[in-house]
């Protein structure tokens, strides 16, 4: 039995209706496989791309978001929270939520970007799981193992000139590292969050693709860190590698003054 109001909109179930909305304002689905926050943590940032929201917009107030779309306050609030979290609004005592950050204005042609919350959780836990794996591949990896990392970092880096890279040729890279961890949950846990490391994987190299040759270039040099570390068996400065790149990644994806 659903027992409150948020496990309600959760489970798409005795959920009011929210009010006519005005043209062009959020509509979050009800009943839909992506959770109710993350739906409205989607909204808001296309929003954002958009440029209806731009830097220095003051966000509504959580109540005033509550009561616009029929959901409570704790959906409002886990999305704002994301939202700041990852540095696209910053919340100002007693004068409210404002945009500070915005993704290249492009972003908003790739169908992917409605989940993007999904995908940015998703690259909290690789920031965690990938750098232990890069420090260990360093310290474990065989001269095997090590050479199947470079044939996917030459793979990836000549895909990107030609402008033809893949999510595929990006998770080749990373899939191989965790391979050569030695330790086989590494992989499985990347293999179980697939969908969503392959969709910010699509949306990130989307951008890499059609943005500056600097751009491309700074996720190949990235690369390389990551692989002349774990060629030099340091352990430590793969995981700071990994964990640079994986952030990095990040910032390019949510403010354009990174491309």
């Amino acid at each position: 039995m659903v027992r409150n109001k948020a496990a309600a909109e959760e489970a798409g179930q005795g959920a009011a209706h929210p009010p006519e909305q005005e043209h062009g304002a959020l509509v979050l689905e009800r009943g839909h496989r992506v959770r109710l926050a993350d739906q409205l943590y989607g909204q808001i940032f296309e929003q954002i791309v958009s440029g209806s929201l731009n830097v220095g917009d003051r966000l509504p107030s959580e109540n005033e978001i509550s009561e616009r779309f029929g959901v409570s306050r704790p959906v409002v609030r886990e999305a704002l929270l994301r939202l700041r979290a990852d540095g696209l609004v910053t919340a100002h005592q007693g004068l409210g939520t404002f945009v500070s950050h915005q993704p290249a204005p492009r972003l908003k042609t790739f169908s992917d970007v409605k989940n993007v919350s999904a995908y940015l959780r998703a690259q909290e836990v690789r920031v965690a799981l990938e750098g232990d794996a890069a420090r260990l591949a360093a310290l474990r990896r065989t001269d095997e193992q090590l050479q199947k990392i470079v044939q996917a970092h030459a793979a990836f880096a000549d895909s990107l000139a030609r402008g033809q890279v893949s999510a595929e040729a990006d998770l080749a890279f990373h899939a191989s590292i965790a391979e050569a961890s030695g330790n086989d949950f590494y992989l499985g846990v990347l293999e179980s969050i697939h969908e969503s490391i392959s969709g910010f994987m699509r949306l990130t190299l989307n951008l890499t693709r059609t943005g500056s040759r600097q751009r491309a270039q700074r996720v190949v040099d990235e690369h390389a860190s990551i692989l002349d570390a774990i060629r030099e068996q340091d352990g430590e400065r793969a995981r700071i590698a990994m964990q640079f790149h994986l952030g990095q990644a990040r910032h390019r994806l949510v403010d354009r003054e990174r491309d």
